[in-house]
């Protein structure tokens, strides 16, 4: 059962990051590839106040978030006065950048990676917990991510991804919306690295690069951009295929590149044959009203 609960919770956490991305690039429109080093700061900053400075699991993943936002604000302040293409090169910079620093300090364990991490409710209430956990928090960050995109603020966000010029003309603040959505977005990510590296106990920075970044892209286009179940379809489809294809018992050599022949395969699929994706986007302008009760005819 171990495995299976293994499966259950990495799917979980790639809904939650894939979501939370969807939240960043589809809905608010702000192209960047950062996300995982959101996820990594998340793992660390928990992973060592919890295990170096003795702070209560559950507060160190709280902190692990708080410090994922404050990366984020920092990232899209110098960033987004200027362009949305800014972002992007200052994304895969700023990603880049950040996972050399971990590897060069010896807090963080370098390049050998943190160990020892201290787990989380396992060892009192067995793994099920943690499975139940992070199921919790999956569905919790889907709805609240469904509610905003449903919500006045939601189509305030459309309309600003859609023509800033206009949205700003009209009086509202775009920038102070950009920081708030990729704020959001990274402390949800941040959150994540947390549940990640409690359960695992283990992190290196080499699982935060830039083949993370496209591994979540990847999730959110081919289940669907601007959705609220596209994540979650496209999360569940790119990990449960390489989970599926071990059981076939191939040796390493030949799973590594037929996974990898999965993952290229999907996007040139999906690119040519269904580019929105596997769940169509819903329009967050139409009428919400029956035409029954406006006297109108259809």
């Amino acid at each position: 059962m171990e495995y299976v609960y293994g499966i259950i919770i990495i799917v979980g956490l790639y809904v939650v990051l894939a979501t939370s991305f969807n939240l960043i690039i589809g809905y608010g429109g702000l192209v960047s590839i950062a996300h995982p080093v959101f996820f990594a700061l998340g793992a660390y900053t928990s992973a060592v106040l919890s295990r170096d400075f003795g702070v209560p699991v559950l507060l160190a993943m709280f902190a692990g978030m708080v410090v994922a936002v404050v990366a984020s604000v920092a990232l899209t302040l110098p960033t987004l006065r200027v362009s949305g293409d800014y972002l992007l090169i200052a994304s895969i910079g700023f990603q880049l950048g950040l996972l050399e620093v971990i590897k060069n300090l010896r807090f963080t364990g370098g390049p050998g990676g943190f160990t020892n991490i201290p787990p989380f409710l396992i060892r009192d209430f067995g793994r099920e917990s943690y499975v139940i956990l992070v199921l919790a928090v999956t569905i919790a960050v889907v709805l609240l991510v469904r509610l905003i995109a449903r919500s006045d603020y939601g189509r305030a966000m459309s309309a600003m991804r859609d023509d800033e010029q206009a949205f700003a003309s009209v009086g509202r603040d775009a920038m102070w919306m950009k920081i708030v959505i990729f704020g959001l977005g990274s402390g949800i990510a941040g959150f994540a690295g947390a549940l990640y590296a409690h359960y695992y106990r283990f992190i290196t920075p080499e699982q935060f690069e830039i083949l993370q970044s496209a591994a979540i892209l990847t999730m959110v286009v081919v289940g669907g951009v601007r959705t609220t179940w596209g994540p979650v379809v496209g999360a569940l489809l790119l990990q449960a295929l390489p989970q599926a294809l071990t059981f076939l018992h191939l040796p390493p050599s030949v799973l590594g590149p037929i996974q990898g022949l999965l993952f290229t395969g999907l996007v040139l699929v999906f690119m040519f044959v269904r580019p929105q994706g596997l769940v169509p986007a819903e329009n967050v302008w139409r009428d919400r009203t029956p035409r029954s009760r406006t006297g109108e005819g259809g």
